[in-house]
Order: structure tokens, then sequence, then C-alpha cells
């Protein structure tokens, strides 16, 4: 499905004056963009002749990489792509400039099981209870789709003491691994940043019913040292050519 990039990115190019100087841009992005960034973000890059570097991290959390608490600690960014209210929490605190928030995408819970067992039915509220009720166990994410099925998924569903004493929440390492090794049954986390991992099948995403929709957004730092490129990126991130690889890595297009 990603050879279609090449039309549409070449598409955005015309969004694009080349720089007359090239700038080394700093992007912090957390997962559930990222298979979108790398594609889309290398094809800016080469039109742009601007060079990205980008750290890697969750939107919220208490681990060391967690894009606040590298900002925090003085990390420097032009750039920053997070889960949407968590971006609303850094523009609140003065650590990005208001005027700069773009949507870029949409994303969705799915669930994965190890490569080679059988693929549960999770199409409908019921399908689902009943997998994660005979599951041995269950992990799920550090980050906004983790909080959701600690905090509302299990509830929701009807059986929160008996799915959370089987469940675990990952850190610092993507959920499908964790899965691919055997370690847990079941695995939750962004669609986006299920779908690139071996060692593992995509069992879906889970019902809309008990769906919980993540906005992913973009920002710029107010001490950005590039804030004109940071712009730039951002719009091309966010440009209709962009959406046909924004929805092959397993996001939604922001509604308009």
């Amino acid at each position: 499905m990603i050879r279609t990039c090449v039309a549409a990115c070449a598409a955005a190019a015309t969004l694009l004056a080349p720089s007359v100087h090239a700038e080394d841009l700093h992007v912090m992005t957390s997962g559930g963009f990222t298979a979108a960034y790398k594609i889309l973000g290398s094809k800016f890059a080469e039109q742009s002749g601007d060079k990205l570097e980008t750290a890697q991290g969750p939107s919220m959390g208490q681990s060391a990489e967690a894009i606040p608490n590298r900002l925090a600690r003085g990390e420097h960014a032009d750039v920053v792509i997070m889960v949407g209210y968590a971006l609303d929490d850094l523009i609140k605190k003065g650590v990005v400039d208001p005027n700069s928030r773009v949507e870029l995408a949409d994303s969705r819970i799915g669930m994965v099981v190890r490569q080679g067992t059988v693929v549960p039915d999770i199409r409908t509220v019921d399908a689902l209870r009943r997998t994660l009720m005979h599951a041995k166990s269950i992990s799920y994410s550090d980050s906004a789709s983790g909080v959701y099925v600690e905090r509302e998924l299990f509830k929701r569903l009807g059986e929160q003491d008996a799915l959370r004493a089987k469940a675990r929440k990952i850190e610092k390492v993507p959920v499908a691994s964790v899965v691919a090794s055997g370690q847990y049954e079941i695995g939750f986390q962004q669609v986006s940043e299920l779908l690139p991992m071996a060692g593992v099948t995509f069992a879906g995403r889970i019902p809309e019913e008990v769906q919980s929709v993540t906005r992913f957004a973009g920002g710029i730092p107010v001490n950005a040292e590039h804030p004109a490129e940071a712009k730039a990126l951002l719009e091309y991130l966010a440009a209709p050519a962009a959406q046909t690889v924004v929805k092959e890595t397993g996001l939604d297009s922001v509604p308009n």
C-alpha cells in the first residue's frame, strides 16, 4: 500500500519552496504518528533541503523519553508531534506557541496477537469481551491508548476487576514486541504503532461503540530556532496530498 506514497508526496512538493539555506530541524514525535512521519518527513527533507533530526517518545508519562520531560530538562525542538490534549497542556504552560497548533490525524486503538496463533473475533463488543475474558494475559501502552484501556475500556466492558487483574502497562517498548515474544497473549495500542511490528497478527480495531479516538497534532515550541521551516514542515504533514500516507499507516484523516 505504501507504493502510492510516491504520487502523493510528489503532489505535496508543490507546497514547498526550496530553502535558500538548509536548516537542521529538531523534531520530537510520539509513536502514533511516527510511521507516517518517517515517510512524509523524508520527502519533506528531500524537497526542502532541510535536515530532520528526530527524537521519539510518548506524549505523556513518567519516562525520561516522554516529550514533556525532554522539553522540561532543556532538550531543544523546533517541532513537537504528539497527542492533542498533551500538546494543549504544553501550550497552557507557555512551552508551545498557541498559534502554531496544526491538526494532523486521528488515531484509533487496535489489538494484536502473536503470529501463528488463532486470531480472535473482536468485531462486536460482546466478542471483544469474550476474547479478553478468555485471554490469559493482556498488555497495553503507557501513552494515550493505554490510559483509555486501563481507565475506561475495561469498565465499559463491565469486567473491570477481572481484566485489570491480568493486564499490564508496557513502558518504553512497543506493546507488539512483548506479544511477539510470547510474554503477553494480547496487546492494545494505536493501530499505527501495531501495523509496522513483526511477529504479530493484527486482529483489528476495537468496536466503534467502545473505541477511543486520539487526535495527533503538531506545534512549535516558543524557543524554536527555525520557526518558519517548522511551520512549513507541519503544513506539509497536514496537507491533502499527505492523506494517502496517513491512511496507509493506520491513521484517519482529520474530519473537515
